[in-house]
């Protein structure tokens, strides 16, 4: 039996793929490159978080303005307009040598690329509703995989190569393909004025200010919380206090900028609700597992970036062997229950790891783990968590935005908690570790002089301070070392409990 198909299906499919792949390869590269980023633009550590955080806040607003835009523009000039902008930003990035013009930059491809993903989605609505649609689906979710899983290979080939900017020329590259495809295969109607979203610009500054306030709080937490804790609290209580005005508001309006009201639907709440945990753990994991392999175990960036890649990578063949079952066999909870499953192996088996791990023998399975968990955990909400809006165009592409508006937030909240996560543990383990690093301890002694005198022929009289210094960096080390396993300490926790209460939850079957 035969089934109408999109004129140009092939493009579209083309588009959906690159648009949503771009989301998941720029934050996984960017997280990926960090340090040596923060190196080549002169930034410090809380600068180059400080970007991470203002992208996701002009990235919400711009994925706030989407559906608005759309209707007065059509998805034709739309697309092309946003392809422009990001390209512009990535351009900005590229030629970056201060952190004023790279924070410049990302601003701008905030603008354009914040909706790439959500385009990507309510694109596979714009497919004939039959069984051909599926190949949209499919589209999607494929480019997830491969985009988070190629992002840390091909970031750690520009760095080793000392061509960082390279990273943003292959964005603005594929941005220019996805837009091309995009203006091929896609409509240029606009909509009629009397079924237009209003504008709604001081609820937008109010989402904007809420989301900044909480997250930069978060970011300077990891710095100076003890010394500035009931500042950085009340922060975060005035940021949720805006966005909760801001959902309140768009709740209640007649004619809002999204329709929250329609979207309190239990099976869509609960997928939102895992979507952000999801995204929360991806920022977090991709903050976390640079800083264990080359800051903790001192691997240098290429071999870290194809085993990263090589792990996560892993995700694409599972994808394969779901979409198999999601044909036959669609009930949720399976899926689930075994995404959880592998976050909780992918932490156990990373927080036994030593100082002589490994990274093919040791990391690479628990990465592995990971890229396990991924797919099954959020190919599974994309789908089940629309259900119930599918008869709904304004709800359901409303409810892609605010999906996507706070993956944005969750993948910015996740890389912030690791950071401050990373800096509160690392700070106990170094003080607990510095108690020995005093010459009345035998132990240093002995270690100490027989540094030095490996020293001794390279530095001559400086060989106690060369020994001492090697014995500083390893201290460090070590207290990295040990905040990581921390870190997926925690996972093992968070699989767990996410296992069991798939388990018991009865909404997204």
């Amino acid at each position: 039996m035969s089934h109408a198909r999109h004129p140009h299906e092939s493009a579209m499919l083309a588009a959906i793929f690159l648009f949503c792949g771009l989301e998941f390869l720029q934050g996984g590269m960017l997280t990926f490159a960090a340090g040596p980023i923060i190196g080549e633009i002169g930034a410090s550590p809380e600068e180059y978080t400080l970007v991470t955080i203002v992208y996701a806040v002009v990235a919400i607003a711009s994925l706030s303005k989407q559906r608005w835009l759309i209707e007065r523009l059509g998805w034709r000039l739309y697309v092309q307009l946003t392809v422009v902008v990001y390209i512009i930003g990535a351009a900005i990035c590229a030629s970056s040598s201060s952190f004023p013009q790279f924070l410049a930059g990302r601003v701008v491809m905030a603008i354009g690329g914040g909706p790439f993903m959500t385009n990507a989605r309510v694109m596979v609505n714009l497919l004939p509703a039959n069984p051909r649609r599926f190949r949209g689906i499919l589209a999607f979710a494929g480019s997830l995989t491969v985009g988070n899983g190629m992002a840390p290979w091909l970031a750690s080939l520009a760095v080793s190569n000392d061509r960082w900017p390279g990273i943003f020329v292959l964005l603005g590259v594929l941005a220019a393909i996805a837009g091309a495809f995009g203006t091929l295969a896609l409509p240029s109607e606009v909509t009629p004025e009397d079924k237009r979203s209003e504008a709604h610009p001081m609820m937008v500054l109010a989402m904007m200010g809420g989301t900044f306030l909480s997250l930069y709080a978060l970011l300077r937490a990891s710095y100076d919380f003890y010394a500035n804790g009931m500042p950085l609290l009340l922060s975060i209580l005035l940021g949720i206090a805006a966005l909760l005005y801001f959902g309140r508001h768009q709740y209640h309006h007649e004619q809002p900028l999204l329709v929250i009201k329609r979207l309190m639907i239990p099976r869509y709440v609960t997928g939102i609700g895992v979507f952000t945990l999801g995204y929360m753990i991806l920022g977090a994991n991709n903050y976390m597992l640079p800083v264990l392999m080359q800051g903790a175990l001192g691997f240098p960036w290429d071999v870290v970036g194809r085993v990263q890649s090589a792990g996560l990578m892993v995700a694409t063949p599972i994808f394969c062997i779901q979409a198999y079952f999601l044909r036959y066999h669609p009930a949720a909870k399976k899926f689930y229950v075994t995404g959880f499953t592998m976050l909780m192996l992918s932490g156990l088996w990373m927080s036994r790891l030593n100082g002589e791990a490994g990274l093919w023998t040791d990391v690479w399975p628990g990465i592995a783990f990971f890229g396990a968990f991924i797919t099954p955990v959020m190919v599974t909400t994309a789908l089940h968590s629309f259900m119930d809006l599918q008869g709904d165009e304004v709800a359901f592409a409303n409810g892609q935005q605010l999906k996507n508006m706070l993956s944005q937030f969750g993948v910015a909240m996740g890389a912030a908690g690791a950071a401050l996560g990373l800096q509160w543990r690392g700070s106990e383990h170094a003080a607990v570790l510095v108690q020995y690093f005093h010459a009345e301890d035998p132990r240093f002694s002995a270690v100490s002089d027989q540094l030095a005198g490996q020293f001794a022929s390279s530095h001559g009289a400086q060989a106690a301070m060369a020994a001492l210094g090697s014995l500083g960096q390893q201290l460090n080390q070590q207290a990295t070392l040990l905040s990581s396993l921390d870190y997926f300490g925690c996972l093992v926790g968070i699989g767990l409990l996410g296992a069991i209460l798939m388990i018991v939850q009865r909404v997204l079957k």
